[in-house]
């Protein structure tokens, strides 16, 4: 790969997450200044995931077939960013939660693009995408230190404002019109007869046959239910106990995920499949309870630590997942596998975390004061008793020995 395309890609990837990252975290604190209940903020965190619901359909249906790559993001980032910005002045939750819906089934489907255009223009993409992947997380990460350290100067109380949503719909109008600058990727599926059993993974259905397979699949839909807690509420908890800095604090988290991503291979041989899933799966537990008893006295090293398990929580889950998936699909139906999960976690498990995320912060709501000791503990024993159920059913080996085997020949 050419040090210009691997530029133009890096760019893109650092504006594709920088968007996501400039609204996402604070989203929850703004909903919260204007006084939408818990299951309101859920209902909105709630039109992202049914966006990563509908995306396959658009990447695999439309634009896979009939249009570049590049000009597609272009014309989604265009429109996704005057929505975005119009969005940001809405206060209703009617239009507002509506608003968001269009702009998230407009953003989502450019994840996959962004994707697409980088391996099109690599060689070997497994050595090669992730040096482009890992500006995604450093476009997150800056995002948030963006609103902590320079839009905090001007803003007061700057993350319970719309700014961070302008921000995000500045940068997607920016990356739109760079996106036409991209390297040419016209579709790969031109004249191919595509069904929606394709584009939903309906072979990879097959792999549920295996009881392994099975088991970590209803695992992973189960402990993304918890998982929401944290991606809806943690940075209107944190506000709420008087954090200051907070977006710019949680990046952390995406620090520690890029220092996990680069320990993975170490720990892979050493513990394998299973044992991975499960740290990853106990360390949302542990960051719950961390949450849970955290202040910021003499216990703030507690809220420090939740935030930097992040790099545990999403590496040793989500990557191990995806390794396990790839190598116990095979290669006729990987990409659908691949998509399959995807769309349980993304889609299913972490829409119904919204869900009921926003329900339990309701309940244990009085007076409106929230009760976060006891709020964080119900996505503790959630993950608890998902992880318990994991490692008494799983009992899959042989990919850990493949899997091995690969690593010492790296």
């Amino acid at each position: 790969m050419k040090s210009k395309i691997y530029t133009q890609l890096s760019v893109m990837m650092f504006l594709e997450f920088f968007i996501w990252g400039s609204w996402f975290v604070t989203l929850g604190t703004y909903l919260n200044s204007l006084n939408f209940s818990g299951a309101m903020v859920g209902y909105t965190y709630l039109m992202n995931n049914i966006a990563a619901i509908i995306s396959p359909f658009f990447v695999g249906m439309i634009a896979d077939r009939y249009f570049s790559s590049q000009k597609v993001m272009a014309v989604l980032h265009l429109l996704g960013g005057v929505v975005l910005f119009f969005v940001a002045d809405i206060v209703t939750a009617g239009s507002l939660i509506f608003g968001l819906l269009i702009y998230n089934v407009l953003y989502m489907p450019t994840i996959a693009l962004a994707n697409t255009v980088s391996f099109q223009q690599m060689e070997n993409p497994d050595a090669q995408f992730p040096r482009v992947r890992v500006w995604g997380t450093l476009g997150w990460i800056i995002a948030g230190l963006a609103i902590s350290l320079v839009l905090a100067r001007y803003y007061t109380n700057v993350e319970a404002t719309a700014i961070p949503l302008k921000m995000g719909a500045i940068a997607s109008l920016i990356l739109g019109i760079y996106c036409f600058s991209l390297p040419d990727t016209p579709p790969k599926n031109i004249g191919q007869d595509i069904t929606i059993g394709d584009v939903l993974g309906v072979k990879a259905l097959r792999l549920l046959k295996n009881k392994n397979f099975l088991v970590f699949v209803l695992a992973s839909l189960m402990i993304c239910i918890p998982l929401a807690f944290y991606y809806n509420f943690t940075n209107m908890f944190l506000n709420e106990l008087g954090m200051k800095g907070t977006a710019g604090k949680q990046s952390m988290g995406q620090m520690s995920e890029v220092i996990f991503m680069l320990l993975m291979p170490w720990f892979f041989v050493r513990l394998g499949v299973k044992r991975m899933l499960l740290v990853g799966m106990l360390s949302w537990v542990l960051r719950y309870i961390l949450f849970a008893h955290g202040n910021l006295g003499a216990s703030i090293w507690m809220l420090y630590l939740g935030i930097l398990l992040h790099g545990i929580c999403y590496d040793f889950f989500f990557v191990t997942g995806m390794i396990y998936v790839d190598k116990k699909a095979g290669t006729e139906i990987r990409a659908q596998a691949q998509g399959f999960i995807s769309l349980v976690t993304y889609g299913v498990g972490i829409g119904l975390g919204s869900v009921i995320s926003g329900q339990i912060v309701d309940y244990l709501t009085s007076s409106g004061v929230k009760n976060w000791t006891s709020i964080w503990w119900v996505p503790a024993i959630f993950a608890l008793l998902v992880s318990i159920l994991f490692a008494l059913l799983f009992t899959d080996d042989r990919v850990d020995k493949a899997k091995k085997e690969d690593i010492k020949t790296i």
